[in-house]
């Protein structure tokens, strides 16, 4: 009897195991499995003719389920661009690695604008139907972003992700081509991010002359890298 028991106790404590080793390699694998994506699984209007990696990365078909698998994201705000097809790869990643910073300052002063719009106080300052705000108004939806641009610094390089495509018109594209597109995923420090985000804002502010109008602006946007920064975050 102690002997079948002990048998008993020992395969269950076997299966037990093997359940749980089961679990955590599949856990581990959840991720890898988004990245395994096949080229052909979806329709599309080109074939990949070559490409830097087997299967699209996980952090170009979501970034934020990749965030959540980095240990700095703490200390790091991720931004990733495509490109649209260019003649070759040098330009198509070129492009890739210059835009993202101005995506990035794009982004940044987006975010503003809303963030003044969506407080009754900010709301006013760009009313559309004032004429007295048009220079405020031309100046975030001209100005700022390119200001912008200028306070994004150690924005750094971390991967780059490049195909070549071969675009058929027998599969809905427009005219038979071959073009490449580039991918980069770009890191930011949080608090250089906030920053660059705090002093758009004061862009903003300081372009506004009438006391009570800067006054409520500020108030608009007293918060406004605290909470750009819980967005990127997905909070």
């Amino acid at each position: 009897m102690m002997k079948e028991a002990r048998t008993k106790l020992s395969l269950t404590i076997l299966i037990t195991g093997l359940l749980m080793a089961t679990a955590f390699l599949s856990g581990c694998s959840s991720s890898s499995k988004k990245e395994e994506e096949v080229h052909t699984s979806i329709e599309k209007d080109y074939i990949i003719r070559e490409s830097s990696d087997n299967a699209r990365p996980l952090w170009v078909i979501d970034l934020s389920e990749w965030v959540r698998e980095q240990k700095d994201q703490e200390t790091y705000r991720f931004f990733v661009k495509e490109t649209s097809p260019k003649v070759d790869r040098e330009s198509a990643c070129d492009l890739a690695k210059a835009d993202i910073r101005a995506d990035i300052a794009s982004e940044i002063a987006t975010y503003v604008e809303k963030s003044l719009g969506s407080s009754k106080e900010g709301a006013a300052s760009i009313d559309p139907n004032n004429p007295d705000t048009r220079p405020l108004r031309e100046f975030i939806e001209i100005t700022l972003a390119e200001k912008t641009k200028a306070l994004i610094h150690g924005a750094a390089v971390m991967k780059t992700y490049w195909e070549k495509r071969q675009f058929l018109q027998s599969k809905g594209a427009k005219r038979d081509y071959v073009g490449y597109t580039c991918a980069t995923l770009i890191r930011m420090e949080k608090d250089r991010l906030k920053q660059a985000v705090d002093e758009a804002a004061n862009h903003v502010i300081n372009k506004v002359d009438d006391p009570a109008t800067k006054e409520n602006v500020k108030k608009a946007l007293q918060d406004v890298s605290v909470n750009f920064d819980k967005a990127k975050q997905g909070l």
